[in-house]
Parts: structure tokens; C-alpha cells; sequence
């Protein structure tokens, strides 16, 4: 059930006692991104002044997000199509543009309807209430043209489906490397390489080659493969390193590259080789889940 103000009730307990009277209203959509901007778009035909925020009309259109009632814990998928021209910009780039670049990822919207007396600038600066028809987040974006985008909204139900609790108990670190758990400094641990002669796609002849790149990445600074960077599954010290995938191009032998060195996550490895112990988010003494005894 959605909740109302007193006065949105009373508005529409008159319109039922009074034939004669039409009900005047417009849907507000407010987007918030994640860098902390808020976008607002009515599809009136004035702008509406709504919750302190300025609602614009005749700009960016917004269709879809229906009111859904239904029993459950299922997340409601539901698509809307952003209409905008190149005049409709965030951040001083064209809106179709920075939702290609992925500027809406993650960022919630929300569809209401709004209540008013009138049209009058008056009534629009004060409406008598507002009702929120559905609430989501951006889940994936569908299509992007000339003139208009589709993006999938889901409900705010899909946080449920966010494993829990935070703080997993396995005996490997949950920590990615080089992240702000981990601390260590991705540059501190690069070394800088050129392709060796008898290189192929998936094999990268290196003697700088040793065990600390295994399960690292490899960045190519030069040559046909300028920036891609592959995974290193293994390597043979001081001969080669193999990639978990070919590269798009077979390498020549002079392109250089940068390799950075990589992480099992275990404990061994956290002290060996980055002596980061104090970072270890890991834990390896965990009983195994069952266990028989002779």
C-alpha cells in the first residue's frame, strides 16, 4: 500500500464527492547519480518545484516505471526509455553520451506523481503533495541511438540479492590487490619489458620473467596490442610468461610492455611476497566444514 499525505487524501476524497472536478497532475523523475548529482525531469509541460528541487520541463523525456503491486521478494524489472537531444547534457556532456560512458551506473531513479490545484506558477512552486509510484536502481543499459536510450530499472528489492554477511570467513584474503584494504601500491611492484624474439599470442619470450607475475596483469605500452592488458597464468623464470588468453594481435619481437606482479590470496604469498600480513583479510585456520576421525 502506498502511504499519502493528509493532504493528497483530502485531494482526492474531493475529486470522488465533486463530478465536475478535474484532477490535475504530472509524474516528476529524480535521478541520483553516484558522484552526488541530481538530475530532475517532469513530464509536464512547465516546471514544477517539488521537495526543494526544480523539476525542468521540456527537456530531458522519461517514459516508463509503472506502479506494480504484487506479493513476494521478486525484483521488479521494468525499462524506461530516456528521449534527450544533444542540448540535454550532465556534467557538460550530451546525456546519451555520458549513460554510453556508463555515467549512470549504479544511480537510483525514482518516478512520482504529483498533485496540483492548477498550472499557475504559484501552485507549481507548491504543489499539494506528491505520491512515489516506484524506486530503482540502474541495472543494465539495453540500448543507446541518435535520440533516445532503453535502461533496465530494478527495484529496490535487488539488494537483497547482495551476498551476506559483508565479512565472509574463507581462508583466502577477501581483499582485491591493490585496493585501499590491501594497500599495496600497484606502481611499487611493475616492472617495465620488451617482447622477446618467438613470442606468440598466448606466450610472451621475457628473461625479466619470474613467479611473482603469476596471476598478475601485463599492460603493452607499444606495438598492435597499445593498451590491452592481459592475465599471466604462469611463468617460467627468467624464460616466459603464458597469458590465460590470447592476445588480440601476435606480439613483435621490441614491443614493451609493463608487467605488475600477482596475488593467490593466500597467506604465504601475503607474507613472501608483499610481507602485507597486517592486510591479510584471510582466514586459513578456519575449521573445514566436516571432518572424520580414525
Amino acid at each position: 500500500m502506498k502511504t499519502a499525505s493528509s493532504s493528497v487524501i483530502a485531494y482526492l476524497n474531493a475529486l470522488r464527492t465533486d463530478p465536475d472536478a478535474i484532477a490535475i497532475v504530472a509524474d516528476c523523475y529524480t535521478i541520483w547519480l553516484l558522484d552526488g548529482m541530481v538530475l530532475t525531469y517532469t513530464n509536464a509541460d512547465l516546471p514544477i518545484t517539488l521537495n526543494g528541487l526544480v523539476y525542468l520541463a521540456n527537456s530531458v523525456l522519461i517514459d516508463g516505471l509503472r506502479y506494480k503491486c504484487s506479493v513476494g521478494f521478486d525484483v521488479d524489472q521494468q525499462q524506461i526509455t530516456i528521449s534527450a537531444t544533444t542540448g540535454d547534457t550532465v556534467g557538460g556532456n550530451p546525456i546519451l553520451q555520458a549513460i554510453g560512458e556508463g555515467v549512470f551506473d549504479g544511480a537510483e531513479i525514482q518516478r512520482e506523481r504529483v498533485f496540483l490545484n492548477s498550472w499557475s506558477s504559484t501552485d507549481r512552486a507548491d504543489p499539494v503533495g506528491s505520491v512515489i509510484l516506484f524506486k530503482g536502481r540502474v541495472g543494465k543499459i539495453d540500448k543507446i541511438g541518435r535520440a533516445s536510450a532503453e535502461i533496465t530499472v530494478n527495484s529496490d528489492l535487488v539488494l537483497l540479492d547482495i551476498q551476506m554477511p559483508r565479512n565472509i570467513y574463507s581462508p583466502a584474503c577477501q581483499h582485491v590487490l591493490y585496493d585501499s584494504g590491501c594497500t599495496m601500491i600497484k606502481s611499487a611492484y611493475a616492472a617495465n619489458g620488451t617482447v622477446g624474439a618467438g613470442s606468440m599470442a598466448a606466450l610472451i619470450n621475457w628473461t625479466g620473467a619470474t613467479a611473482n607475475f603469476v596471476q598478475g596483469t601485463i599492460l603493452f605500452t607499444s606495438g598492435a596490442n597499445s593498451g590491452v592488458t592481459a592475465n599471466v597464468k604462469s611463468a617460467v623464470p627468467g624464460t616466459s610468461l603464458t597469458l590465460s588468453y590470447p592476445l588480440p594481435e601476435t606480439p613483435s619481437a621490441g614491443d614493451a610492455f609493463t608487467a605488475y606482479w600477482g596475488c593467490d590470496h593466500t597467506q604465504a604469498t601475503c607474507v613472501n611476497r608483499f610481507d602485507n600480513f597486517v592486510n591479510f583479510r584471510g582466514h586459513p585456520y578456519v575449521p573445514l566444514p566436516s571432518f572424520t576421525l580414525y
